[in-house]
């Protein structure tokens, strides 16, 4: 039998206002980079987009640099 998943509570996803709030850039940027695959990963039901609050906090993780190259 499998297992179940967990829930992602609604609390948890931010629309694209909030994540680029979230973000500090502005909504246009962030939809940009969804056009071109940059940017962290969302979720697209019909025509609403949404981002996981875990998947912010990864991508941003991943931004980490020790220089600028």
């Amino acid at each position: 039998m499998d297992t179940p998943q967990p829930v992602t509570p609604r609390s948890e996803l931010l629309d694209s206002e909030a994540t680029a709030s979230f973000l500090g850039l502005n909504p246009r940027t962030l939809g940009n980079w969804r056009l071109i695959g940059r940017g962290p990963r969302f979720i697209k039901v019909g025509n609403l987009v949404r981002y996981r609050l875990s998947d912010l906090e990864a991508w941003l993780d991943q931004q980490t640099h020790l220089a600028t190259v």
